[in-house]
């Protein structure tokens, strides 16, 4: 095995992402230590009898004393106490960045409690799934995804760099965004989807004589692919609402629009702008075949991935 890349690291939050990650750091020795801080006893345990670190407490401020890198992944909402929390324990030249799925707000959030003697790198991997908690990780999460960084200015290239390869190292490709273009692009392609799969599983909750008997009983594969997105964890896409709110309410904006159109196509029988649009979208399916960010496997493949035994 090489060298670990870093001596230590904090992860503070131990979910889906921390877990993923805690599993994929000790799979390929990213760290010679590995410190997890969350506030839930509970999920603390329950880390441990996973051994997922090598130690593990509750005070963030106490896990990320002497850390070389401090991955803090908890709701976005949460992201400013945290970096309140963490700041005076810093040691100099620490990398502290996060995986939230907003980069504007956590930017403004956490910023002003960074000391100059660390560099913080906000940072985002696009992967997961519609499970939570510890037990839901596994190593190969990462593999072939995106992990876009939103360095703010003046940020060191050499610890931007550094970053990037222990991405690299989780199996991630990398890019470098704009917090603000981040947020829109975020917007369209992750907060949008979830927030109409909440919309329509919850419309169909609203038919309560219907939902309880044809809508689960026959649920093809359209309804079944909404029902997992929204079967996503409740308190972070709370917090994505509240704190990429202009963002999502333009993309809201302009689906509400294209939503009419289509309903005006329907309503008037227009075949030809029906089948132009239908054509179209299937374009855009094939694309994101071809760039490799879906396969022909349940839940992406990660099912298959976290358990071999299933293949």
């Amino acid at each position: 095995m090489p060298d670990p890349m870093f001596d230590r690291i904090a992860l503070i939050g131990i979910g889906l992402i921390g877990s993923s990650l805690a599993r994929k750091i000790r799979q390929e020795n990213l760290a010679g230590e590995i410190v997890i801080s969350t506030r839930s006893q509970e999920t603390l345990a329950r880390a441990a009898e996973l051994g997922l670190g090598d130690r593990y407490v509750s005070d963030p401020a106490e896990a990320v004393v002497d850390a070389d890198l401090v991955i803090v992944s908890v709701p976005v909402g949460s992201s400013g106490a945290v970096a309140e929390r963490i700041a005076s324990s810093l040691k100099a030249g620490a990398i502290v960045t996060d995986v939230g799925s907003t980069k504007a707000s956590v930017i403004a959030q956490m910023q002003p409690h960074m000391p100059e003697h660390v560099h913080f790198i906000p940072g985002h991997p696009l992967a997961g799934t519609e499970k939570s908690g510890p037990d839901a990780g596994f190593a190969e999460l990462f593999e072939n995804r995106w992990c876009i960084l939103t360095p703010v200015e003046g940020t060191d290239e050499a610890a931007v760099e550094r970053l990037a390869a222990f991405w690299r190292g989780c199996g991630s490709n990398i890019d470098t965004m704009d917090p603000q273009h981040h947020d829109m692009v975020l917007a369209m392609v992750s907060h949008l989807p979830h927030i109409i799969a909440y919309n329509i599983v919850g419309t169909a909750d609203d038919l309560e004589t219907v939902t309880k008997s044809e809508v689960i009983k026959y649920s093809a594969s359209g309804f079944r692919d909404f029902t997992r997105l929204a079967a996503s964890d409740p308190t972070m896409w709370r917090d994505v609402c509240l704190h990429n709110k202009d963002a999502i309410l333009e993309m809201l904006s302009r689906f509400s629009e294209d939503l009419a159109s289509l309903q005006r196509a329907i309503r008037w029988g227009d075949g030809d702008k029906l089948f132009e649009m239908f054509t179209r979208t299937r374009a855009v399916r094939r694309s994101i075949i071809e760039a490799g960010q879906e396969i022909d496997a349940p839940d992406f493949g990660r099912f298959v991935a976290s358990h071999p035994e299933k293949r």
